[in-house]
């Protein structure tokens, strides 16, 4: 399931051009004559849209978290029901396969990270431009996000410890996320199909090492990715990537 629309609306072509001038340039180095000029209206006519690019910047931010959010929950959802036999009607529930459901939540990942590689720049340096009430949206909506993978990756791998499940999770986070130093934002990635296909590869090969006694450090018996401190801090209550406990956890860095 993509992040992105098939035929946009104005106003998803007006966030679209406003996601990569912003990654491209700068939030404030942007003005909204730019990005009118973007998708062929004048500066003016965006507020017709849109109350100005503080508006723009927070639902392109609350709205990625969201959709990724919903589409993680569908795809979740969409793993536990199967075809009835021929001639009948509807779907009969089935048990899902947890390595089904991980393998669709990677799949929505890479499409995400492929295709709004603007965003992921834009989460990185503008997310504390956002008001307050709209930053710890974000974080909310991040944080269930993440924690529906480790549920996930805890079905698959059922004796990994929950704090290393979700260090499985971050890390895979921020391979998949890697895309925007693949090349400018206003070109198609050339090569998408086998970038796609490489990072499923990868994405797979990082979630399947947890299965992998022979991969835990020497001297540590808990499992920890890393052994020592590091380890026992694995254990302490989860935060951000930047040490921040208390906004939550970020699929985009």
């Amino acid at each position: 399931m993509s992040t992105r629309t098939a035929a946009p609306t104005r106003r998803e072509q007006i966030l679209k051009e406003a996601a990569r001038l912003f990654a491209e340039r700068g939030f404030h180095g942007v003005g909204v004559d730019e990005i009118g000029a973007a998708v062929g209206i004048s500066g003016p006519g965006l507020y017709r849209h849109f109350a100005g690019k503080d508006a723009m910047l927070a639902e392109l931010l609350v709205g990625i978290s969201g959709r990724l959010l919903e589409g993680g929950r569908q795809r979740v959802r969409g793993a536990g029901a199967a075809p009835r036999p021929m001639g009948a009607p509807g779907v009969t529930p089935v048990a899902p396969d947890p390595a089904a459901v991980l393998a669709s939540l990677i799949d929505g990942h890479i499409d995400f990270a492929l295709d709004d590689r603007p965003l992921i720049t834009l989460h990185d340096r503008e997310l504390d431009r956002l008001r307050d009430s709209d930053r710890k949206l974000v974080r909310q909506l991040q944080r269930q996000y993440v924690e529906l993978w480790v549920g996930v990756v805890r079905e698959v791998h059922p004796g990994v410890p929950e704090a290393q499940a979700r260090g499985a999770v971050h890390a895979v986070f921020g391979l998949l996320n890697s895309t925007p130093h693949l090349g400018s934002y206003g070109t198609g990635l050339p090569g998408r199909t086998a970038m796609e296909s490489l990072l499923r590869r990868l994405a797979h090969g990082a979630f399947a090492a947890l299965g992998d006694p022979a991969g835990d450090p020497a001297g540590d018996p808990a499992g920890d990715p890393v052994g020592g401190p590091a380890g026992d801090r694995a254990r302490e209550p989860a935060g951000d990537l930047s040490g921040n406990r208390d906004e939550g956890h970020s699929p985009y860095t």
